[in-house]
């Protein structure tokens, strides 16, 4: 193939920073946009020009990382891109258990922002913003915090399944199964908040079991067989074809005046039947009414899905 016919293609596909590195610092910001043509056309033009923004904040950084993944949901895929929906792109589907709910929340735009320092991530948000102008309303903002060489807020450490080397992009980037949307990935996020009292007050024995792993060393215990299965049980899926990943950049935030402490959870995949799947497992459990037994302590307060086009989809949007 002629090597520009190449460079074409791999331009067409470059994905956004999905299997950026882990930052000391990130923000999850949740906007819907406004009713109205001029609020859409706005909304639009804001989106298309993600890389300028990104540009006006990197020229700054001098060291260290900054990145920044778009993602559009089901419910503004259309208007806001005039284009047809993925194929697996679908509003987030309310799961309820027989004692825990995941619900569904509103959100047409996801800004996952990544820095190693805070500052960065509240100047971004502010041009942003001012960008959109009355055109969006913010639903969610919550700024991230890395914790303790990667521990969530109960004091686990998060994210170890994660895929690395070639397994990452085979797991979270959209192939020949959607050509025209090769290069994304589905993402979606939930907030959860934190019972530390109650989490606390169990034995470590007991969180271990839970979790499905040591607290201090990280070691994997052994999946039930039957009955009770762990939080890393419940959250491995596989079939015939073997395990599915999906990658995990969860960030613990936390208001201690407000005694509020909580995990965002943010999962990419190539397929987004793979993270509804896990939350099926976790809510309903497996067998049901088994439910992971993480959420008696830990709540969902959002829930909403996402795809992440391809770079040169979101600046062609300007056209």
């Amino acid at each position: 193939m002629d090597p520009s016919a190449v460079a074409k293609q791999d331009l067409m596909t470059e994905p956004q920073d999905i299997d950026a590195p882990l930052t000391a610092a990130a923000a999850f910001l949740v906007l819907t946009i406004n009713s109205g043509d001029e609020a859409m056309d706005k909304a639009r033009s804001v989106v298309a020009s993600i890389e300028d923004l990104l540009k006006d904040i990197k020229i700054q950084v001098n060291t260290g990382i900054f990145t920044c993944n778009l993602g559009i949901s089901h419910h503004a895929w259309e208007p806001l891109t005039r284009k047809p929906l993925p194929k697996e792109l679908r509003p987030f589907p309310e799961i309820r258990g027989a004692q825990h709910t995941a619900v569904a929340t509103e959100g047409d735009l996801l800004y996952h922002i990544r820095a190693d320092s805070v500052d960065l991530l509240v100047e971004f948000e502010k041009i942003l913003l001012e960008a959109f102008g009355d055109s969006v309303t913010a639903v969610d903002d919550v700024t991230g915090f890395r914790y303790y060489n990667g521990r969530d807020l109960l004091e686990f450490v998060d994210g170890t399944a994660n895929p690395i080397g070639l397994s990452l992009p085979a797991a979270t980037l959209v192939g020949d199964e959607d050509p025209a949307y090769a290069g994304g990935s589905y993402v979606v996020i939930q907030k959860y908040l934190h019972d530390l009292k109650d989490w606390r007050a169990q034995t470590t024995e007991t969180q271990e079991q839970i979790i499905g792993r040591t607290k201090f060393d990280n070691i994997e215990l052994p999946d039930a067989t039957e009955g009770q299965k762990s939080h890393k049980t419940l959250c491995t899926i596989e079939d015939a074809e073997g395990e599915h990943d999906i990658l995990r950049d969860n960030m613990p935030f936390a208001t201690p005046g407000k005694g509020e402490y909580g995990t965002y959870f943010i999962g990419y995949s190539r397929h987004l039947w793979v993270t509804e799947k896990m939350l099926e497992r976790m809510f309903i459990g497996d067998p049901p009414p088994l439910h992971d037994r993480v959420l008696d302590y830990s709540r969902a307060v959002t829930g909403v899905t996402f795809f992440c086009p391809p770079r040169k989809f979101l600046v062609d949007l300007a056209d």
